[in-house]
């Protein structure tokens, strides 16, 4: 029996970050989904989740786990399938260190996804995007913030691991005022800003300060913005924007 606890700690510490250059968005995805994996599996086989070896994750498991996710917790189709993909990156993983698990990678890697429906994203208009611009008090420095934020995520089309992860050395305000943005798969772009993104980012850059963090935006303790701090935000000033634009849902 071989011990899973060195392989996984292996492949998320070094193999995902280091041999595939992926971002630490992905790398925590991937440790989230196997953080589900080893409390699921701890319960079915009842041992401690250091004491589970990678025989013990087999196809079998992987389906009822699958079917947990979305039954017990809930899960779209979308998020299941994001779960096994997790899986099946480190299954490849494993196929090159534990030989004789060669068959169990072989019929985890044909767990098919799952088929589903993906609705239309609805756009916003120009006046729902303008009243949740108007949203944050920027008489204060943390609405200052917000709102340089928020234009910056809609004039620059940004995924939110972007605009949370955008460094501070990658913003150019000066001639022509450009931000560089690195997205999905560590690709580069560079993006020109609109006179009012650039004013925005400039009223911020006046107040931010300089925290000991490199990126651009962070929070109220000084520390680096997460995904789940913007969204907080987010829902926070579409609320109230929602009172001036009843269109917003």
């Amino acid at each position: 029996m071989t011990p899973i606890a060195p392989l996984i700690t292996s492949f998320l510490r070094e193999h995902m970050p280091i041999e595939q250059g992926c971002s630490p968005h992905t790398c925590e995805t991937y440790a989230h989904a196997f953080r589900l994996l080893f409390i699921f599996a701890s319960k079915r086989l009842g041992i401690k989740p250091s004491q589970i070896c990678i025989e013990q994750i087999d196809a079998a498991l992987i389906l009822d786990f699958l079917s947990h996710i979305e039954e017990q917790r809930g899960n779209c189709a979308a998020t299941r399938n994001g779960r096994l993909a997790a899986v099946k990156a480190f299954i490849r993983y494993v196929e090159f260190r534990v030989p004789s698990a060669l068959a169990q990678a072989q019929q985890i890697h044909a767990i098919p996804s799952k088929r589903h429906d993906q609705g239309l994203v609805r756009h916003l208009t120009m006046d729902e995007v303008r009243a949740i611009l108007n949203a944050p008090n920027t008489t204060t420095r943390l609405g200052i913030r917000d709102r340089a934020m928020l234009h910056l995520c809609f004039a620059g089309g940004l995924r939110v691991s972007e605009l949370v992860g955008l460094l501070l050395e990658s913003v150019r305000l000066e001639r022509t005022p450009s931000v560089r943005v690195v997205g999905k798969g560590r690709r580069e772009r560079c993006l020109p800003l609109w006179k009012e993104t650039t004013a925005d980012l400039r009223a911020w850059m006046a107040v931010r300060g300089a925290p000991p963090v490199p990126e651009l935006f962070m929070n109220a303790e000084g520390t680096a913005m997460t995904r789940a701090g913007f969204e907080y935000i987010l829902d926070k000033h579409v609320c109230s924007a929602r009172k001036s634009c009843p269109s917003l849902k």
